[in-house]
């Protein structure tokens, strides 16, 4: 079926980004928006807004399932994209549309259920022999389990929420008497964030890698990989910067970490986007981590170096068509070639003389960095906006683009350096 009219089921930049891969694609947009989102940019982007949520709490709105399906059924809408964070990872929002008869953008219910639930999604690496992370078999039902896990496998640990993401429910912790003082905000903390507080606990690799597989799969049995991100720069378990491809990885390293992924997606029944994550130790060893079933923060740095709109995979996917569709253009895994280097800066309405804490107001002086290399993925930057408490702090994506990693590096900085925004 060919979608006519697509809404994104999210705000801000993701949902400028999605609005626009559809225009070039020809899709009618629509946009949801929040009673603290009505003056919001991404509203004005689509070519038609509903308000969503009204009376509700302002996360909440862009999480009512039942309304969201609603309105798209009442305005004729083919397809949902969930974008990122909300209901990205929700399997019970992809099931809700599929029994609606609307296109859910990302893969089967079915598989967002399996990677929803990192114990699950660890069991699935290990039978596909991929190295895991030593921890707990199952979760951790209370603080004496959990005290007799990590002496067993040895301190440092990691708390870690079995549907989170973001680095909420997370908690490193170096000895028993940090693992009391953190079990139970870790589960408070979860069951806010994702309404489960269900823990895992793993033992803490200090000052991994963070590296990242892009997978794309489409309904017709085909699956590739689009190489990889280096993650590894994170604030409070948060990526701040990312970068494509990664320095310094052995080839024979990189093989393993493309065939591991390709044999999860496979097994796993993938269709859309996908990430694998791993981390590697300081020995050069990998192990999986966690699968994410939906476009990442990330994604611009892929794009960039090997030319493939992801967003507009995922679309084209949704609707059928094979990845060798002339608009998605992967004829298969050899056709993929990178080129160059990306990075990816996140720029944030943050408080740095705060403890980075989030900030708000309205922005008073908004001057952006452009010109040869550089790419804005922005949400509500402009001079006038009003930046509200309620949502992620990210403002605008800067990614800079060049033949070399060190020629990337001196576009990046150039390009922050030109940024000048005031009033938060």
């Amino acid at each position: 079926m060919k979608i006519k009219k697509l809404m994104c089921a999210n705000r801000g930049e993701i949902a400028i980004r999605i609005f626009r891969a559809c225009t070039e694609l020809g899709i009618r947009t629509v946009a949801i928006y929040s009673e603290e989102d009505k003056y919001s940019l991404h509203r004005y982007k689509a070519d038609e807004a509903y308000l969503v949520g009204q009376g509700l709490d302002p996360i909440q709105a862009y999480m009512n399932i039942d309304e969201i399906i609603d309105i798209a059924k009442r305005h004729n809408i083919d397809a949902i994209h969930p974008g990122y964070g909300f209901l990205a990872e929700s399997y019970e929002f992809a099931e809700a549309c599929e029994k609606s008869g609307i296109i859910f953008v990302g893969p089967k219910p079915s598989t967002m259920k399996l990677f929803g639930d990192k114990k699950l999604a660890k069991d699935l690496a290990k039978s596909c022999g991929v190295p895991t992370i030593e921890g707990s078999t199952g979760v951790v039902s209370d603080l004496t389990d959990a005290k007799k896990i990590a002496k067993d496998i040895g301190y440092p640990v990691l708390l870690k929420a079995t549907a989170g993401g973001g680095g909420r429910g997370i908690r490193v912790n170096r000895n028993e008497k940090e693992l009391e003082e953190n079990f139970e905000s870790a589960m408070r903390e979860a069951l806010k964030s994702f309404g489960k507080s269900d823990l895992i606990l793993e033992k803490y690799i200090e000052n991994p890698k963070h590296i990242e597989i892009q997978l794309l799969a489409d309904k017709h049995g085909n699956i590739v990989h689009l190489y990889e991100r280096d993650c590894s720069i994170q604030r409070r378990h948060q990526k701040i910067v990312e970068i494509a491809p990664s320095i310094n990885l052995p080839e024979n390293t990189l093989k393993k970490l493309y065939n591991d992924s390709i044999k999860i997606g496979k097994e796993s029944d993938l269709i859309s986007a996908a990430t694998v994550e791993y981390l590697m130790d300081s020995q050069g060893n990998h192990y999986f981590l966690e699968v994410n079933p939906r476009i990442q923060v990330e994604h611009t740095v892929t794009e960039q170096i090997t030319g493939i709109d992801i967003v507009q995979a995922q679309i084209l996917i949704a609707q059928g068509e094979p990845l060798n569709h002339k608009t998605i253009g992967i004829e298969s895994q050899n056709s993929i070639i990178k080129h160059g280097y990306a990075i990816q800066c996140r720029v944030t309405t943050e408080d740095p003389e705060n403890n980075f804490l989030p900030d708000t107001g309205e922005i008073e002086a908004y001057r952006i960095a452009t010109g040869f290399g550089i790419r804005l993925d922005a949400g509500n930057g402009f001079a006038g906006a009003k930046i509200i408490p309620h949502y992620d702090s990210l403002l605008v994506k800067v990614i800079s683009y060049a033949i070399t990693f060190e020629q990337a590096a001196k576009k990046m900085n150039r390009a922050l350096s030109e940024f000048r925004i005031r009033g938060v």
